[in-house]
């Protein structure tokens, strides 16, 4: 408990994890779509401890899915003990998602459930679920559209849980997953409107390990053609305004084809992109 945490805070997250244990146990068997952040992590570990072999984590490799990111999970799982596999999806074979409208994310979950619906009826799984918390709801997420098509659950936000109380449950657990910075998928760094294709893709996953090596935590880079725009938390900005990092980050940006390089001075924010959908 944070020392700006009341007693009624706390009693209201335990509450709530009870909540979702017993939901979880009341369930045969389940399928978790298991993506590596907080959130899902948080939800694949509840099952575990609530339905033990009956429970199987299932994360999806596709372009989109980077390296650092599939790293993440099978560091969890040695950690964990999860039940738990890799599947992969085609969304990238689907003209409807590489045209990367502001429907994408919905192409890219029909896609997931759809495969793990397969993988259920294959092994008898009676339900399957995913990470979507209470405070998801505030953002546009057309994801969602494709899970309540699927008939797919979401017990964190049947709990009301939100993120910083998943977080603290995560801490509570010892789950390394609990700080760790918001997460997804690449191409949610390419502008809606732009192909998402296997080299914007590439460009972006090795743009992010640069970042990543220069002991960066949150960041993006935004893929807008030939120029990287980069996003960085605003506590860690005034080390990347150095300006020998500053003159680090272009030169080296530009050998992964980028002709410019730009650093946001907002810093990161979640979900950036999306502001253009509101624009009139």
């Amino acid at each position: 408990m944070t020392a700006t945490e009341t007693h009624i805070d706390r009693e209201r997250r335990i509450a709530k994890r009870e909540r979702l244990l017993d939901r979880l146990r009341g369930l045969d068997s389940l399928l978790v779509a298991f993506s590596g952040g907080a959130d899902s992590a948080y939800l694949a570990w509840a099952a575990h401890q609530s339905l033990g072999d009956r429970a199987l984590s299932v994360t999806a490799l596709s372009p989109s899915f980077s390296q650092h990111d599939r790293q993440q999970v099978e560091d969890l799982v040695s950690q964990t003990g999860l039940r738990h596999e890799f599947i992969r999806t085609n969304e990238i074979e689907n003209p409807l998602y590489v045209a990367n409208n502001a429907d994408r994310c919905y192409h890219c979950k029909t896609e997931l459930f759809a495969e793990m619906e397969t993988l259920a009826s294959a092994r008898k799984f009676a339900a399957i679920a995913y990470g979507v918390n209470a405070d998801d709801l505030q953002d546009f997420r057309p994801g969602h559209r494709a899970a309540k098509e699927h008939q797919i659950l979401a017990p964190l936000l049947e709990t009301e849980l939100t993120k910083s109380e998943i977080r603290e449950l995560s801490r509570q657990e010892n789950l390394p997953t609990w700080d760790r910075p918001a997460s997804a998928c690449l191409s949610s760094r390419l502008p809606y409107g732009t192909p998402v294709t296997i080299q914007n893709l590439s460009q972006v996953e090795r743009g992010e390990a640069i970042l990543r090596g220069l002991d960066f935590r949150q960041f993006r880079v935004r893929h807008h053609g030939e120029m990287a725009r980069i996003e960085i938390a605003p506590e860690e900005l005034p080390r990347a305004l150095e300006m020998n990092l500053t003159e680090t980050l272009a030169e080296r940006f530009k050998r992964l084809g980028f002709t410019s390089v730009t650093l946001d001075s907002q810093g990161y924010r979640q979900g950036s992109l999306n502001a253009a959908l509101f624009r009139k």
